[in-house]
């Protein structure tokens, strides 16, 4: 369980397919002695799991191996040495809840349709998938790339988003371009809403 507020930026080592699971290894700035094998850490979204820990100079390391259905439906798949990734730690009892309930299960892919810059900020304009575009609401939550966001408005399926500087400079959100696939999680509460709203319509 994450809250999408985004701790530290992670980057992307190297990658070694292995059949169908994909290990990457990603270079963060957490102290090694505090991740332990099977911690989850979300990576640009998807919670995976540490199944290897290092240093390298002045850097941790974590290795994850990414499974074919994180690879089907999010940007892992494209994940090359080099990248930068929003990384998060899992949420510990006690932790300040910030953000919004974020599970790390990241349901598809989004597309930055446009990005507007005024007074040090940047709205983007995006475009949810068909089949997920219900669950988006203006004032709600969504979780984009790991990183919780506020819905300003929605359109048929384009919604925006405004990220303040704040945001910019400690998330990968400033090296965004237009064009781009993000990692879309919608928000819990809507899912279950409407799963509920419609098992009350089915008994009707």
């Amino acid at each position: 369980m994450f809250t999408g507020l985004v701790s530290d930026i992670g980057e992307v080592d190297k990658v070694e397919p292995r059949g169908e699971l994909l290990r990457a290894r990603i270079l963060c700035s957490y102290p090694a002695e505090t991740i332990a094998i099977g911690a989850s850490i979300a990576c640009g979204g998807p919670c995976l799991t540490a199944v290897a820990i290092g240093a390298a100079g002045e850097k941790t390391w974590f290795e994850v191996d990414v499974g074919a259905e994180t690879l089907a439906r999010t940007s892992a798949r494209h994940w090359k040495p080099g990248a930068r990734v929003n990384l998060e730690r899992s949420l510990r009892l006690g932790d300040e809840l910030g953000g919004h309930i974020v599970t790390g299960h990241v349901d598809g892919l989004a597309k930055i349709l446009t990005i507007e810059d005024f007074d040090g900020m940047k709205r983007f304009s995006i475009r949810a998938p068909k089949d997920l575009a219900r669950f988006i609401a203006e004032k709600g939550s969504v979780s984009l790339d790991g990183t919780s966001l506020t819905v300003n408005s929605v359109e048929d399926d384009v919604f925006s988003v405004l990220l303040i500087p704040h945001t910019l400079k400690v998330t990968t959100w400033g090296e965004r371009r237009v064009g781009e696939e993000i990692n879309l999680e919608v928000d819990l509460m809507a899912r279950y809403a409407a799963r509920l709203g419609e098992s009350i319509a089915q008994k009707r």
